[in-house]
């Protein structure tokens, strides 16, 4: 499951999870980010209850883009009690997210 998480709703999902967090910071507009997008879904389900996999729409959700530093999409952090352990920017491929992800658990 992939769950969609706004400015008001991020602190408690992702720096509050006592689970390893991704978040894929996209916008529609965005090529990569609607190449990306689905694998994000596959990792949201293949890591369903091990890990919480979000989406953020930076374009909807300006606070927490900017407190991040998100100058490029897609980027996606990975999070671990509430810290920023890992991060990739640009379209890669699933196996490599996995991989990062696999990392944190």
């Amino acid at each position: 499951m992939t769950i969609d998480v706004t400015d008001a709703t991020f602190d408690e999902v992702v720096l509050k999870s006592s689970k390893p967090v991704i978040v894929d910071f996209w916008a529609e507009w965005c090529g990569p980010c609607r190449m990306v997008g689905p694998l994000v879904k596959e990792i949201g389900a293949d890591f369903e209850g091990r890990a919480v996999v979000t989406k953020l729409d930076v374009d909807s959700n300006p606070q927490v883009s900017a407190k991040f530093g998100i100058r490029n999409i897609p980027t996606i952090l990975f999070f671990k009690n509430g810290e920023i352990v890992d991060k990739q920017v640009g379209a890669v491929p699933k196996n490599v997210l996995v991989a990062k992800l696999e990392a944190l658990l």
